[in-house]
């Protein structure tokens, strides 16, 4: 199925009348389609059959022409069957809507018409039932994997996210929604449009969800400029392809080095889900051998730095568990609460394995630190009773920023640094949703060259990351993960660069925490701000 292009046609017979229709390509897909003009500007009737004495005999395409329908009220006419027909000689109209299957097994999926802004449709357009009729068609087949051509007029909407540059065309405001749903269901190898006029292809995008899904094939989608427009934008598109059904399943799966996420990830999550395979800021680690399997107590309302050890009646066990000890750092740790370098006026919460205290330099006043009281290096080392308060903390802090109207934002940076440092950052919840937020963090990545996918939500980021092992990851407080494995350089302020750029808390200038850094009487200050505030929600108080 190759394209046809009616200018050139009409260019060198002036036997053809124009029919609008949408362009791409079989090798690729259908550009557009003419129909011979039967003598003078009235145009005639559609023919194909044999020529009468005196009729200018009909021009025939020298190759099959598979044409989309109507994209308007104008050009309903040149279209006489809407469930498809053939216009002329090697020129067929697919119809509104299904799936063409040709002799080699290549299966191309096709959806005529504009998206429909009222009820019920008009003739030319396509509605939320069009889409899932086609859909159901498809989805229902055993063992579908995606159609290796979807052929649609408008764009698919936000197709640009994660991706290149569209040039002048916003992809968040252009393109039909149903057909974003569409591509995100069929997962085609190629998406081919047109009804923007302007030419541009996509880097391609993975059609599963790393770490939880089966590896599948990528889709690659083009948009086409007009026919001989004056820009000289490319209109034609001329590619080789073995169908799906006749590929190798490893061949198929095979990822380019410039795939990116899938554009539509937010309609994926609305879909049931496939089953899921298994920056420092400096504050205030291990304590001495014979304190390690002491808690530490700072009186927080008087001066700090005294400290008693715990004991087991006091909490209502005769024998306290013995809990393993944690390594020992190998120099003075900034972090180690038994640490002299620790900077104890900025603890606000202290538990039996871990604590909480503001970050030096934070991005805001109530950016705080989850710390181990030993010394861990990252999640993945912390033994089980660490890891149980670390969630509760996680917890505490999720009711207590929601309880302000914000939702907290978690990352972790297992790389040149030696003690574990969970950043948690407040963001307004009218300021951006977590949507936004994952976006935000993969966009800025994908500019950096740094591959940040997502994990289970309910996943521990030990599933995916062995001791040992440098990565960076971010939470949010909905439980969704954004994870990266480290394997050469890697930004220091990766994480807060994101979190302070113009798209999430627009504070680029807050981008280095050195460039924050206060006095000590105001980090003091800030801190019993904290303390009181978070007192309702802090658990260690209670236990």
């Amino acid at each position: 199925m190759f394209p046809e292009v009616a200018e050139r046609f009409e260019q060198r017979t002036r036997k053809w009348r124009e029919v609008r229709v949408e362009r791409l390509r079989d090798g690729g897909t259908a550009a557009r389609a003419g129909v011979w003009r039967r003598g003078g500007a009235s145009g005639g009737d559609l023919r194909t059959g044999p020529r009468h004495p005196g009729q200018e005999r009909p021009l025939r395409p020298p190759i099959p022409t598979f044409v989309l329908g109507a994209n308007n009220q104008n050009t309903l006419s040149y279209f006489p069957d809407v469930s498809g027909c053939e216009l002329a000689e090697n020129i067929t109209y697919l119809g509104r809507r299904g799936v063409y299957s040709g002799c080699s097994g290549l299966q191309i999926a096709y959806l005529s018409g504009t998206e429909a802004q009222q009820q019920p449709a008009p003739a030319h357009s396509f509605s939320a039932k069009d889409v899932a009729e086609l859909k159901t068609s498809l989805l229902s087949t055993p063992n579908f994997r995606g159609v290796d051509i979807l052929l649609t007029s408008p764009w698919p909407r936000d197709v640009g996210t994660f991706a290149n540059s569209a040039g002048e065309i916003d992809t968040k405001k252009c393109g039909s929604k149903l057909v974003s749903d569409l591509a995100a269901s069929l997962k085609p190898r190629y998406h081919f449009a047109a009804l923007e006029k302007a030419y541009y292809e996509r880097l391609p995008y993975r059609n599963h969800m790393v770490l939880q899904e089966t590896p599948q094939h990528v889709t690659r989608f083009i948009a086409l400029a007009d026919v001989g427009n004056t820009s000289k934008k490319k209109y034609l598109y001329a590619f080789s392809i073995v169908p799906m059904s006749s590929m190798d399943p490893a061949e198929l799966v095979k990822q380019p080095q410039d795939v990116t996420e899938n554009p539509y990830r937010k309609l994926r999550k609305e879909a049931p889900k496939g089953k899921a395979p298994l920056s420092a800021e400096v504050l205030p680690c291990a304590p001495p051998p014979e304190e390690s399997a002491c808690q530490f107590f700072f009186d927080l309302n008087k001066h700090q730095g005294k400290k008693r050890p715990s004991e087991g009646k006091e909490r209502g066990d005769s024998q306290p568990k013995q809990a393993k000890k944690p390594p020992q750092p190998t120099g003075p740790c900034w972090f180690c609460l038994a640490s002299p370098e620790v900077e104890k006026h900025l603890v606000v919460s202290i538990g039996t394995h871990c604590y909480l205290a503001l970050a030096k330099g934070g991005l805001s006043p109530d950016h705080v630190l989850i710390l181990p009281i030993g010394h861990y290096q990252s999640v993945v080392d912390l033994s089980s009773e660490v890891l149980e308060e670390v969630t509760k903390y996680k917890a505490a802090l999720k009711e207590f920023f929601r309880s302000k109207g914000k939702r907290y934002v978690l990352f972790e940076r297992n790389y040149r640094s030696q003690h574990l440092q969970l950043q948690v950052i407040p963001v307004p919840l009218d300021l951006c949703t977590s949507e936004d937020i994952k976006e935000a963090f993969i966009a800025q990545a994908q500019e950096q060259q740094i591959e940040l996918l997502e994990i289970p939500e309910h996943s521990d980021i030990a599933q995916v990351a062995q001791p040992g092992t440098p990565y960076f990851y971010v939470e949010l407080d909905t439980g969704e993960k954004l994870f990266h494995r480290i394997r050469g350089r890697f930004p220091l302020q990766f994480g807060r660069e994101v979190l302070a750029s113009e798209a999430l808390l627009a504070q680029p200038e807050r981008a280095d925490w050195r460039q924050c850094a206060a006095q000590r009487p105001e980090e003091a200050a800030q801190a019993r701000a904290f303390r009181r505030e978070f007192e309702p929600f802090d658990f260690s108080l209670r236990d």
